[in-house]
């Protein structure tokens, strides 16, 4: 009897313990951490008025409206190249220069990473891909992923600085 009930015992502990690291997984906390890059960079976007979206803080930089599609075009590519995302294309390149055009393009590319992101499974997130820089893992190419929003998204904020346009308060905690 103290055997079946020890053994029932270490089956329950052990099946929580599953159910525990299922809720608490890296991709559980990346696809909040990745909506929440989401919504922060689109307060960006809808923060710049209109007519500074061709404004460059160098003659060598990319404009507003320019750093926005680049962050756009990179999720897209690493999305579709290395993690297995679904050949429905969004082109960044194609999208006009409105800021209305700009947000809805980058509201798209959002929501195919994410889409892309919620197709991986957390047992193939060690799997290596053949990346320019080398192998690299698809969990190194969300870290890139999230890394490159950042990057670009920092260098927005100057560009509303120098316009005198207040930042959106930090999201994402």
């Amino acid at each position: 009897m103290i055997r079946i009930t020890l053994l029932s015992f270490l089956t329950i502990l052990l099946l929580g313990n599953n159910t525990l690291d299922a809720q608490d997984s890296f991709l559980s906390d990346y696809k909040i951490k990745w909506q929440n890059a989401s919504d922060y960079t689109l307060e960006f976007a809808r923060s710049m008025p209109e007519d500074y979206y061709s404004f460059a803080a160098t003659p060598e930089e990319m404009t507003f409206g320019e750093q926005l599609k680049h962050i756009a075009g990179n999720m897209i590519w690493l999305s579709s190249s290395y993690l297995g995302g679904a050949k429905e294309h969004v082109d960044p390149s194609a999208c006009g220069d409105s800021k209305k055009e700009i947000i809805a393009m980058l509201e798209k590319s959002f929501a195919y990473a994410q889409k892309t992101i919620s197709s991986l499974a957390e047992k193939n997130l060690s799997q290596e891909v053949d990346f320019i820089a080398g192998k690299m893992s698809k969990r190194r190419i969300l870290f890139l992923m999230t890394d490159h929003v950042t990057h670009h998204r920092g260098q927005l904020v100057v560009y509303l600085r120098l316009k005198n346009v207040p930042p959106p308060k930090y999201v994402g905690w």
